[in-house]
């Protein structure tokens, strides 16, 4: 198949950072647009990553008939308001997570695009890679059990009062920007859906964002997650799975490096060992699965149903720092 070419909303750092350099050896994504509301910058951009547009505006880049499809990085409060222009173009969306600032308006997108016809996937790239696959087997062969517990820690140190992640209004914070992922982990290994929640909430004075979370997710029938994130501490990621016949620990969970194996803990009554996977890029692998579906016109790799099912627990989480009580999570 051709290669299909993306267009890119805004000059991310992200996107440079960990997007740009994989996306050069994908035999099915081709960078071909790139649009900020600086022309200068977008020009600039082109220029130094290679694509072949730049555009002035997020609107002159969704009427382009040569994208296929978008990429959304965009802060977390323009997500639902792109996908929606994209899909009124006819481009499918890969959008940043989280989805939207809440369940409501993840659910809003999904509509939006399945009556548009176009596919829209939240770019959750941690479960592309050979690790999370392999970890998922490991898990679905019974390794360690019945999985009853599992617990995660995520944490980097920004307090740098112009990024997007420390601004309120922007939907900045902790529990958005990686709380979703100890959600979204919590939920894959546990292969279900919380049923209440109780969070814990230390608020930055100046920005008003979250910079500490702690969270508990109950499964029922004592099975449960535990979590803490954080802006303004060192930086740190591991997941932990706790289950009746051993454990498993993810090393690197979700900035994983492209260019060494992924390492996976494992005990049982065997024995312990290390399972080393394969070297592979994530965010590639993710692209690449993302753009196969839209030309072979099949459902995304990661349904939408995910991503909707994500933000109503973070939903229930943001309600709990707010009562001081255990949440219920809305069913979706």
């Amino acid at each position: 198949m051709r290669k299909l070419k993306m267009g890119v909303f805004g000059c991310s750092s992200h996107y440079f950072k960990r997007v740009a350099v994989p996306l050069r050896s994908s035999s099915l994504v081709e960078p071909y647009a790139i649009a900020s509301r600086d022309g200068v910058r977008a020009q600039a951009a082109a220029k130094d990553w290679g694509f072949a547009v730049a555009h002035s505006s997020y609107e002159a880049l969704v009427a382009d008939p040569g994208v296929d499809f978008v990429y959304n990085p965009l802060p977390n409060h323009l997500h639902l308001e792109w996908i929606k222009k994209a899909a009124d173009a006819g481009k499918h969306v890969l959008c940043e997570k989280p989805l939207g600032l809440d369940a409501a308006q993840a659910r809003e997108a999904a509509a939006y695009c399945a009556r548009k016809g176009v596919l829209l996937m939240e770019a959750f790239m941690y479960r592309f890679h050979p690790q999370w696959k392999r970890a998922s087997e490991l898990v679905e062969a019974g390794e360690i059990g019945r999985v009853m517990a599992t617990h995660c820690v995520f944490t980097y140190n920004n307090k740098d009062p112009a990024n997007i992640r420390n601004i309120a209004e922007f939907g900045g914070g902790a529990l958005l920007d990686i709380g979703c992922y100890a959600v979204s982990s919590a939920r894959f290994l546990m292969r279900a859906e919380p049923e209440r929640v109780q969070c814990l909430i230390e608020r930055d004075r100046t920005f008003g964002t979250d910079v500490l979370v702690s969270g508990i997710l109950d499964f029922g029938a004592g099975r449960r997650s535990t979590f803490t994130v954080g802006t303004q501490l060192f930086s740190v990621q591991r997941v932990d799975a706790f289950g009746t016949g051993g454990s498993l620990s993810v090393e690197v969970p979700f900035n994983m490096y492209g260019d060494v194996p992924g390492r996976v803990h494992v005990a049982n009554d065997v024995g312990r060992r290390i399972v080393e996977t394969a070297i592979d890029d994530q965010y590639r692998l993710q692209f690449d699965a993302f753009a196969l579906a839209v030309a072979e016109k099949k459902p995304a790799p990661t349904p939408v149903s995910d991503a909707i099912a994500n933000m109503a627990v973070l939903d229930a989480l943001k309600a709990s720092a707010a009562s001081g009580n255990w949440e219920a999570v809305v069913k979706q």
